[in-house]
């Protein structure tokens, strides 16, 4: 079977390993370099419910509280049951765990880190057994899947050259590219889950967008997460009048939604790591950051504001990781299965990504796809990633569709998007997700509406995005 992968994150990565090793011809599509993905800066690691005192039960009751108890449990529980599967995977590659940290909303230790900088280790190990097992890699960006009677059957990259594949698995990743502030990629517009959109597809909890409490912002724009492992080793949040204001080990979208209130009071936000020892031996790629900024952690307080880290919403999907389309799959950031819920917790989702690039593999293998034809006529127009206008739309984003929201807003958020000149794959998400926000009229999670500040059951099912319009 020939099979192409759009991405070459961890999912992407793990899965077209998984899938080399089985004989089949994968091809992997990436924008740009490997050290450019959101994978490659994961920090903390890797959520694995393996040590004494531990279990898969725990795991799985702290991802549903995390969630507020908007997961999908049959996902929760087909994920954190293969966690052992997951760390034989990435040790038989040559990955080697150094230390195991707490980090927010979890009741035990469980994320197993490589120098707070796991992504990068685990990106590398991935990308050499890769390239060893024969998979091909072509640099391109990849704007439009190539659907035809109910099958995908290949994509056109953004020089218009067309790929027929038996299938292809959608690894491209998130869309808080759209958004002002972010710690991620600006190329993470959901440009795939877009085109998707458009073709008649459909997407579920795009409103659910989770905000890291933690960046740090250099003169020069640049973010940096700090990695809630810092606050895991005793590391406190203040405020400038120096009074903790939120329990730092919460889950993180009542950590955010706390910092975010301090600064929209006109406080400043600080987090004080100046009792966390041996910063520099656990975080030194942190440290380094800081210190070229002027920010010594063993002595100065740390500047702190929340950024727009992980897209919990994506394409559906099911636990077997297909989605409604003949022969296409997704997996990792980019699908949404419902494992997150209402808010992922922490270092779950690099679980996620083991899991579901090895599951795919397996349900490509069981159901051995096959090109259907190639289609007499395909439509396509190149995507601008430079457009003018995409930074007005990460303002209104940020504005209107950020940590808060409200019905004005949201409302005023969609009338000035359809006036943007952006590409159609990104506005017709960005639009999908202001919707679906607006239609949402609760605050779950990390979706908070000031509106409507509590949860309401009668908005208990997830939100489906489709032919332009949500439905709850």
């Amino acid at each position: 079977m020939k099979i192409g992968i759009i991405g070459a994150g961890i999912a992407g990565l793990t899965a077209a390993i998984s899938l080399a090793r089985r004989g089949c011809e994968v091809t992997v599509f990436y924008v740009k370099g490997f050290e450019d993905s959101n994978s490659y800066r994961a920090q903390a690691g890797i959520a694995l419910p393996l040590l004494e005192g531990d279990s898969i039960e725990l795991h799985v009751a702290d991802t549903l509280h995390a969630g507020r108890f908007f997961n999908n449990v049959e996902a929760v529980w087909a994920t954190i049951s293969r966690a052992s599967e997951a760390y034989d995977f990435l040790t038989e590659l040559g990955v080697t765990f150094e230390s195991v940290e707490l980090e927010g909303g979890h009741s035990r230790p469980r994320v197993f880190s490589v120098r707070n900088e796991t992504g990068k280790h685990i990106m590398e190990a991935l990308r050499k057994e890769a390239e060893g097992v024969g998979v091909v890699f072509i640099s391109a960006l990849v704007p439009s899947l190539v659907i035809d009677e109910g099958a995908c059957k290949g994509l056109v990259d953004n020089e218009g050259r067309e790929y027929f594949f038996d299938a292809v698995v959608v690894a491209s990743g998130g869309y808080t590219g759209l958004y002002k502030y972010t710690a991620g990629s600006q190329l993470n517009l959901g440009i795939v889950t877009g085109d998707y959109l458009l073709k008649g597809g459909v997407a579920t909890n795009l409103e659910f967008i989770q905000f890291h409490p933690t960046g740090y912002i250099s003169k020069d724009g640049q973010v940096l997460l700090i990695s809630e492992a810092v606050r895991g080793r005793g590391a406190k949040l203040v405020n400038d009048e120096g009074r903790r204001f939120v329990n730092e080990l919460a889950p993180r979208d009542v950590v955010a939604r706390a910092i975010y209130r301090e600064l929209s009071s006109g406080r400043r936000v600080y987090l004080d790591a100046r009792e966390v020892p041996e910063f520099k031996k656990y975080f030194p790629q942190i440290a380094e950051f800081l210190e070229r900024n002027g920010i010594d952690p063993a002595k100065d307080l740390i500047p702190v504001f929340p950024v727009a880290h992980y897209s919990i919403g994506g394409i559906m999907a099911d636990t077997y990781y297909k989605t409604p389309v003949r022969n296409l799959y997704v997996i990792g950031e980019a699908a949404d299965t419902g494992f997150h819920g209402a808010n992922r917790l922490a270092s779950n989702s690099t679980l996620e990504c083991i899991v579901s690039g090895l599951e795919v593999a397996r349900t490509i293998a069981r159901e051995k796809p096959k090109l259907e034809g190639r289609p007499k006529r395909i439509v396509y127009e190149p995507v601008d990633v430079e457009a003018a206008e995409l930074n007005k739309l990460r303002e209104i984003m940020w504005e209107y569709v950020g940590i808060e929201r409200c019905e004005e807003g949201l409302k005023k958020a969609l009338t000035l998007i359809e006036e943007l000149e952006v590409p159609k794959q990104v506005k017709e998400l960005a639009k999908a997700i202001a919707a679906c926000a607006l239609e949402r009229r609760e605050s779950r999670g990390v979706h908070y509406r000031t509106d409507y500040p509590l949860i309401d059951r009668a908005y208990s099912n997830r939100s489906k995005y489709f032919k332009g319009k949500c439905y709850i």
